[in-house]
């Protein structure tokens, strides 16, 4: 009987590696990956039944990462695994198309029966968040909109910015030209009324584009 098929997502190291133990005896581990770009790049030539992704990694974060997943796989199953314990990112998170959210806190056997229910086609979300969500619907039913201002080229752009990368290096990435980036750069700072370098850093991460 064939194992289920899964790709790890986690820029640190010793975390990767302590998964890959854990859910190889359950699951078909078919590659380990740091980077969002990396997610996408090996999902798409792998096809794997499930990946189990961080929210914050390098280049493109967990969110942005799945959103293109799901666009263009929809078939493929999400569990996010993360440190982040704000409900509004969980929202985010199952909102991109997740089946479920769990704790690195968690026991280890939660992470296990969330991707067999993944697997079966139901959602799971560690309750300590579900309330958290369910709280953040009573107080705000429209949720956050500043995120979604941003079309999906600006917010890969904004990311790699504000990590650090130069014009150059995140063109390269991209596939663009730096005239693009700095156009794109530009658009964003305007509308939103961003003047300095230091103000757009602070824009990424309130916005939730940048994890830390």
């Amino acid at each position: 009987m064939r194992l289920p098929r899964v790709i790890l997502a986690d820029d640190h190291t010793l975390v990767a590696e302590a998964l890959h133990q854990l859910i190889a005896p359950h699951f078909d581990v078919v590659a380990t990956v740091a980077d969002g770009r990396a997610l996408l790049d090996f999902t798409k030539s792998l096809k794997p039944d499930v990946v189990v992704v961080d929210i914050a990694m390098p280049l493109l974060n967990g969110l942005e990462a799945v959103r293109h997943l799901k666009r263009e796989m929809p078939g493929v199953k999400v569990v996010f695994l993360t440190m982040n314990e704000d409900p509004e990112v969980a929202l985010e998170a199952m909102n991109s198309g997740a089946s479920g959210y769990v704790l690195k806190k968690s026991a280890a056997t939660e992470l296990l029966q969330t991707i067999q229910a993944a697997l079966h086609g139901k959602s799971y979300v560690t309750p300590r968040i579900a309330q958290g969500i369910q709280d953040l619907f009573i107080r705000n039913p429209q949720g956050r909109s500043h995120y979604k201002a941003l079309t999906p080229r600006q917010r890969e752009v904004a990311q790699l910015l504000a990590e650090g990368k130069s014009m150059k290096e995140a063109a390269d990435i991209l596939r663009v030209t730096p005239r693009t980036i700095a156009f794109h750069k530009y658009r964003i700072m305007q509308n939103h009324g961003l003047k300095t370098n230091a103000d757009f850093i602070q824009f990424a991460i309130k916005n939730r584009i940048v994890m830390r």
